[in-house]
């Protein structure tokens, strides 16, 4: 052994008091999310030929000893044991995936980063094809999947490996044929990606497992042998339904895609229904479930909704004939109502779309049309959201069966605001039930606290925007004056936030004021007062119809002052992305100048960047990722077709790298460049090779995003002639700035029910806090908490000093020093095929249900 080997061997042996100064922060990686450490300060130097294979760090010069224990300086230290350990974590272990039930958007995602995750753990990874009846039949419908075989899937609607009902599962006899089948492929994890049926017969199997090995083995079907190898099953389930209809996950996989089909219809609808003055009566699925009709119903606007969950009243009739008579002498041209295809009214008697079509024709006499949905629902390209959602559940899925023990119970992988959380099984299942009986009783107002405080949240805000009457006239003694503005760059979905705002404003008796172009706008006094009908319609429309600037307050505070005393504005709800919350801190310190200042004000942020600190989401967001998505699945058909070529992508958001970290993960990107992770010219070469790879493979194509502030040296024009010299003779390249485009667009179903949810929740909390700062005839609002911002952040909606925020923030780079989507890089890396380690640290871990349902609500 050399000497330079053997010493690279005791620091081997130095790895864990290595990790001591880095969890202390005295080292730093290139992975590095705190800015702190700059690509020049590491030292790089590639390790010997003889561990060429091993993973290492970069390191910083750091202290002498630790605890008093020498260590030695180096310029890299090798992780091989914990990269081994990331690799070897499935070794001698086989996992099957199966789609069970009806088809959903995101089934593909989700079996693709299972495959992928899988292979890369070490683990032998087969597709069951044809649901449980695959299972059940055996032969080749029981394959073992490939990295390749998964490729191109990530954008496809349905099901790849197909879906089936399966009669011969539900009888012992069938699980008796599925047992053998699994156990003569040594295979013990079992995925199963449906609905509530599919995972309760998933949980049936694992629960009689043992005596199906018994009763095989006393036919000599197995050997014992083969029966010991297999002597437990583990099982954990995705739920995959456009319905939503499973309790303990705020979000299916296949819900988010089925909106964005519906809101393609209703929007076209809305253009056809406005040049003839119709009533549109839309029938959209759920036959036990009112998900999809009632966010439907806010995203678009709709007069009314009708769902299993709350039907309405006796004299829903009279009520519903005059709302949209009502809606019509405002100016309206048209009428939009939802309907699920469950709806009962409380007798338990269906109301159907043709009902209701033929009472608006009886009693008002208006043209009215039905247009039912159906299939056309499950169809499509899956949106980026369940993409997103399908591959974190499949990589959470995967780390839930090799963890998994003997002891350990049937779990669903499911989502709870922001976060993965793993749910035992069948207290989800019982849950979903439960919602079914209480409905079958009469039970409604249980059933509606079942679906849980997602599910009502979004029925509270509806019913305020759609069933209240507009207040005609309010005494001056009880109205307060609340002015709305948007600031920043254009965001889909100000628009669906300022409605909601406006319109929650008049239901509570405000006065409400909207401003034009942002402060400029206020400080030039550009400044209307809003009715209801003036912000009809906004829902489904992009951009910022009140106009946005970028201009912020400080050079005018004495002229905004001026016109808060002439317009009397007590309270301030601002719109915007970085320079929404940047404005709101000038507000603060300018209250030490001007008492004017002293009003309650709430920021909702509304960027594509998503860089707003206190947010781990903003509104635009979405609908900016969905467009990069479309983008590059043209892209990579494009790649696909020609052979052998590379795109690079140039995304917005400044430098933050959520667009092109969450899109890469989306589309499938072999790279994603972000400023956050500071990246070298040998990150650029290792790329390059792994290109070089990926073309000897039958996927013959290349995507690469980069962030457009993500290196001021390596920027997309150099990235573009990097690749051209490398890759000459092996593959061409090509690049595309998407530009302005990603602000553009309609509102994705999320950024327009996120707003509305948002706005009214900014203006339930404004008229709280203006009544608080009531003093002495006028509104005085000078603590921290006047001022907030109002964010998502995990779990809940939560309203946060925009002071406190300040040292969260890194102001240079227009970022929150702690960004959750950080997390999810090592997934974008795993699944393009990268050599790297898989952190399980942020993994979720058993919860129970009824402790979910305790917490904090989520939106």
């Amino acid at each position: 052994m050399s000497q330079e080997t053997a010493m690279h061997k005791e620091e081997f042996h130095l790895k864990f008091f290595m990790c001591v100064i880095q969890s202390r922060g005295l080292v730093r990686t290139p992975q590095s999310t705190g800015g702190e450490a700059s690509t020049s300060s590491m030292l790089i130097q590639k390790p010997p030929p003889e561990i060429d294979n091993m993973k290492y760090l970069h390191a910083t010069d750091g202290p002498d000893t630790v605890e008093g224990i020498p260590i030695l300086k180096t310029e890299w230290i090798m992780t091989h044991e914990e990269h081994h350990a990331a690799k070897t974590l499935g070794i001698g272990k086989a996992i099957a995936v199966l789609t069970s039930g009806g088809d959903a958007q995101g089934m593909n995602a989700a079996v693709r980063a299972v495959v992928r995750v899988g292979i890369f753990t070490g683990a032998r990874v087969f597709f069951v094809h044809e649901g449980y009846q695959g299972l059940v039949d055996g032969g080749d419908n029981i394959r073992e999947a490939t990295w390749e075989s998964v490729s191109m899937m990530l954008q496809l609607g349905g099901t790849v490996i197909g879906s089936a009902r399966c009669k011969d599962f539900r009888e012992r006899e069938g699980r008796l044929r599925a047992a053998h089948n699994l156990v003569k492929r040594g295979i013990t994890n079992l995925c199963v990606i449906g609905g509530d049926g599919s995972l309760t017969g998933a949980d049936t199997f694992r629960s009689e497992w043992s005596d199906l090995l018994s009763d095989l083995q006393k036919a000599g079907k197995i050997t014992a042998e083969e029966a010991t190898k297999s002597s437990y099953l583990n099982i954990v389930g995705l739920v995959g339904s456009i319905d939503n209809d499973f309790c303990g996950t705020d979000m299916t996989i296949g819900t988010d895609s089925a909106l964005h089909r519906i809101i393609e219809i209703v929007d076209a609808i809305t253009t056809t229904a406005q040049s003839h003055q119709r009533t549109f009566v839309l029938e959209v699925m759920g036959r036990h479930c009112g998900y999809l009709a009632l966010v439907t119903s806010l995203s678009c606007g709709a007069d009314w909704v009708f769902i299993p969950e709350c039907p309405p009243d006796d004299d829903w009739e009279e009520h519903l004939c005059r709302r949209l008579s009502e809606t019509r002498t405002r100016g309206s041209r048209l009428n939009i109502i939802i309907v699920a295809e469950g709806a009962i009214d409380k007798t338990g008697k269906p109301i159907t779309s043709e009902d209701i079509k033929n009472l608006v024709v009886k009693r008002l006499g208006y043209d009215t049309r039905v247009t039912v949905l159906g299939h056309v629902q499950r169809g499509g390209t899956p949106s980026a959201f369940d993409r997103i959602l399908g591959s974190r559940m499949g990589v959470e899925a995967v780390m839930a069966l090799l963890e998994g023990t003997p002891d350990t119970p049937a779990c669903v992988v499911s989502l709870s605001g922001n976060q993965a959380v793993r749910l035992p099984l069948m207290e989800c299942v019982q849950m979903t039930k439960d919602v079914t009986k209480a409905m079958n009783d009469r039970k409604f107002d249980e059933a509606m606290k079942l679906r849980g405080r997602s599910f009502m949240n979004n029925w509270e805000v509806y019913k305020l925007l759609a069933h209240v009457r507009p207040p005609v006239s309010k005494g001056p003694s009880s109205i307060h004056t609340v002015a709305v503005m948007n600031v920043g760059a254009p965001a889909a979905g100000m628009n669906a936030a300022v409605r909601s705002t406006v319109r929650i404003g008049l239901i509570q008796g405000n006065r409400v004021l909207v401003v034009h172009d942002g402060f400029e706008g206020l400080a030039k006094g550009q400044i209307e007062e809003a009715g209801w009908s003036y912000v009809g319609g906004w829902t489904g429309q992009g951009g910022s119809k009140l106009g946005t600037k970028r201009t912020l307050p400080k050079k005018s505070f004495e002229q905004i002052s001026a016109n808060i005393t002439k317009f009397n504005i007590q309270g301030l709800v601002i719109i915007g992305g970085f320079e929404a919350y940047t404005g709101g801190l000038e507000l603060m310190e300018g209250r030490k100048l001007f008492d004017e200042l002293c009003i309650p004000f709430v920021v909702i942020p509304a960027t594509v960047s998503n860089n707003v600190p206190g947010s781990d989401f903003s509104v635009g967001a979405d609908t900016a990722l969905n467009t990069i998505c479309t983008t590059c699945d043209r892209i990579k058909q494009s790649a696909a077709g020609t052979k052998r070529r590379v795109f690079i992508i140039e995304t917005m958001g400044g430098y933050c790298g959520y667009l092109a970290t969450m899109a890469g993960l989306a589309a499938g990107a072999d790279a994603a460049y972000i400023f956050e992770e500071p990246f070298t010219i040998r990150d650029l070469q290792a790329n390059v090779e792994h290109l070089v790879h990926k073309m000897k493979t039958t996927v013959k194509r290349g995507l690469v995003l980069r962030n457009e502030k993500c290196n001021e040296n390596y920027t997309t024009d150099f990235i573009f002639n990097l690749y051209s010299e490398e890759g000459k003779g092996i593959f061409d390249s090509r690049k595309n700035v998407l530009g302005h485009m990603q602000q553009g667009g309609s509102p994705t179903p999320f950024d327009r029910n996120f707003a509305t949810k948002m706005g009214a929740k900014a203006m339930n909390w404004m008229s709280g806090k203006i009544k608080e700062s009531y003093r002495n005839g006028r509104i005085f609002a000078n603590t921290p908490d006047s001022g907030c911002v109002l964010g998502m952040r995990k779990r809940a909606l939560v309203f946060q000093p925009v002071t406190e925020l300040k040292e969260q923030t890194d102001f240079d780079h227009r970022i929150p020093k702690e960004q959750w989507w950080l997390k999810l890089r090592p997934i974008l890396k795993i699944l393009a095929k990268y050599e790297i380690d898989l952190d399980t640290s942020e993994h979720a871990h058993l919860e129970h249900i009824s402790r979910k349902r305790s917490g904090e609500a989520s939106i």
